[in-house]
């Protein structure tokens, strides 16, 4: 019944707000005024009471607003708007959630490959793509030239609050104990310790980081005319730096496509290298002897006895049943595998002949190779090897089982999501597709609206469009970005907040790039005025550090949180002071 009631008082004050009538004005003078039949006065019937009804002088006429397609309501007044935008806002929420929730459904069913790589980030995209087209097409050049900051707010604004606001709180509450500088799994004792305490991200979150850092280069070129005081050619720049963000564009989603592939090979190889470690690892304990001689070079003379103690039918070959049996003795820790698969790649490895057997010579020569490897890996090497093989070797196994964990495997029980079949994929595809037309149908409608709605709020109140998009804009097109970021991040694991921060940087990339593209388009081919260089300032700004930074560590302690936070409000900060105090365009 509240809820009622107050809707049902902003919409009486939206739509009195909105109400027009004539002007009446009564002017005093002598011939307006009753007359009292005895100073002089004449009296007729026309003269006994006059009320001139003028029309409304230039300067008091009140201009009405244009409603958006003809029937959308509309306001010139401050509350009217503000209410108008939190309405359309909604929308645009509800929008980013169908694309969102029909994405993953389809994601279910079709799989990572061209789902993943070329619609789920287009999908994820569209909302803030519709604001931007809509801003830049309204009206003749001049409307377009004025609403297109709108687009610009919300390009700036997207990328500014993901890699901020919410890139603060997924390390907030995702937060675990850190030990050796890496987190523990739902162990969360150390409080809000700035250095103890934080996330723990896999390698393939560098990667997006460091492509979500290289994505900005479009930026750099449209710009380049500005920063050399050049006007005559902006209008190429502009062009140049359209091509090349469809360009990357088209090379980031196909790396998308291709990355599971790729990732799956990565894990492969750490996997390998970890049974390195560990047979590595079990050989020296059983030696009869130290694997390196005084001089840190690998001793052939041990290296056969382990042969002899590995050849269990002592035939002078090593057969792919003793080399599983030796693999299945050693302890790996949590690390699963395929054992039948670990000993193929040993015999890769080992067998040069191709006979399916390791006679002596190759075991030598594969043992060598490995200690080698191992060394090199440590970084340690010299004639004083041989007193700390066991340490080389400790070294080299825990850097290969970071390894094998940075790499985000989910074959060892992480996965804490349902696993179940499937229920029915026929339903779940045609659900999946009524969601993304839904939500692409409420994004393209009210898109325009909204940006309308923006604009007049701005010349209400006195508001630069721009910070109005820059704050409002992005709450509505990202909220179920940031949302589900959270959530995951939430849930305390390494995996989970690879997904989130990877999440995070892909959204950016494609503000960077599809929104970018799409932003290039319009003002090229309505031959607007690029004069954006306080706000690509920003966004170069937010995206170099927070790039920089993810991209050369894979562990972020509590502290970079306040990292994170302050660059919101200087950025804020930075665009007012150089577009009102120094002005820049």
């Amino acid at each position: 019944m509240r809820l009622r009631s107050l809707f049902s008082l902003l919409f009486l004050v939206l739509f009195t707000s909105s109400a027009y009538a004539r002007y009446v004005a009564v002017h005093p003078s002598s011939a307006d005024l009753i007359s009292d039949g005895i100073n002089g006065g004449s009296l007729d019937s026309g003269s006994i009471i006059k009320t001139v009804v003028s029309a409304p002088r230039a300067e008091e006429k009140e201009e009405a607003c244009e409603q958006t397609y003809g029937f959308m309501p509309c306001t010139k007044t401050a509350l009217g708007n503000v209410f108008l935008i939190l309405v359309y806002g909604f929308l645009m929420f509800t929008a980013a959630t169908y694309l969102s929730a029909g994405s993953e459904l389809l994601l279910e069913i079709l799989g990572p490959g061209i789902v993943g790589g070329l619609f789920l980030p287009m999908l994820g995209a569209l909302p803030d793509a519709m604001l931007i087209m809509v801003s830049g097409l309204s009206g003749d050049a001049a409307t377009a030239q004025s609403q297109v900051s709108v687009g610009m707010g919300l390009l700036a604004g997207s990328t500014v609050m993901l890699l901020t606001v919410i890139w603060g709180t997924c390390t907030v509450v995702g937060k675990c104990d850190l030990r050796d500088n890496i987190a523990l799994n739902n162990q969360d004792t150390k409080g809000f310790h700035l250095k103890d305490s934080g996330v723990t991200v896999d390698v393939w979150t560098s990667y997006a980081a460091r492509i979500m850092a290289i994505s900005v280069i479009p930026f750099v070129i449209v710009q380049l005319p500005q920063v050399l005081n050049s006007t005559s050619g902006r209008h190429l720049a502009v062009l140049v730096a359209l091509i090349l963000s469809v360009l990357m564009l088209i090379s980031y989603c196909v790396y998308q496509v291709f990355q599971p592939w790729i990732q799956r090979r990565r894990l492969a190889f750490a996997k390998h290298k970890h049974v390195i470690s560990g047979i590595l690892r079990h050989l020296k304990q059983h030696a009869l002897g130290r694997l390196l001689d005084d001089e840190g070079q690998p001793d052939e003379h041990v290296i056969r006895k382990l042969f002899d103690t590995i050849d269990a039918n002592k035939d002078g070959r090593l057969s792919a049943t003793e080399l599983k049996a030796l693999i299945i003795g050693i302890s790996f820790e949590d690390i699963d595998f395929d054992k039948d698969d670990a000993v193929g790649r040993v015999l890769q490895d080992f067998d040069k002949t191709l006979d399916e057997e390791v006679d002596q010579e190759e075991f030598v020569r594969g043992i060598k190779h490995w200690l080698i490897q191992a060394m090199g890996a440590s970084g340690h090497s010299g004639p004083d090897a041989g007193p700390r093989t066991m340490k080389f070797l400790d070294h080299f196994h825990v850097q290969t089982k970071r390894e094998h964990a940075l790499l985000g495997d989910n074959e060892n029980g992480e996965n804490d999501e349902e696993s179940g079949e499937v229920a029915d994929p026929k339903w779940i595809t045609i659900k999946a597709a009524l969601l993304l037309l839904l939500g692409a149908a409420i994004a393209a409608a009210f898109a325009d609206p909204l940006v309308d709605t923006v604009n007049n709020f701005s010349a209400a109140t006195g508001i630069p469009s721009f910070f109005i998009s820059f704050i409002a804009l992005p709450l509505a097109t990202n909220s179920s970005e940031a949302v589900s970021a959270i959530i995951f991040a939430s849930r305390k694991k390494i995996r989970t907040a690879s997904l989130t921060f990877s999440e995070l940087c892909g959204g950016v990339t494609m503000n960077n790039i599809l929104c970018l593209s799409v932003f290039l388009a319009i003002v090229y081919v309505r031959g607007l005025t690029w004069n954006f260089s306080s706000e690509v300032l920003v966004i170069l700004i937010v995206c170099l550090v927070m790039g920089c930074f993810a991209s050369f560590r894979t562990t972020y302690p509590l502290w970079t949180c306040f990292i994170a936070y302050l660059l919101y409000p200087f950025s804020l900060g930075l665009v007012y002071i150089l577009d009102y105090w120094f002005g820049w365009s």
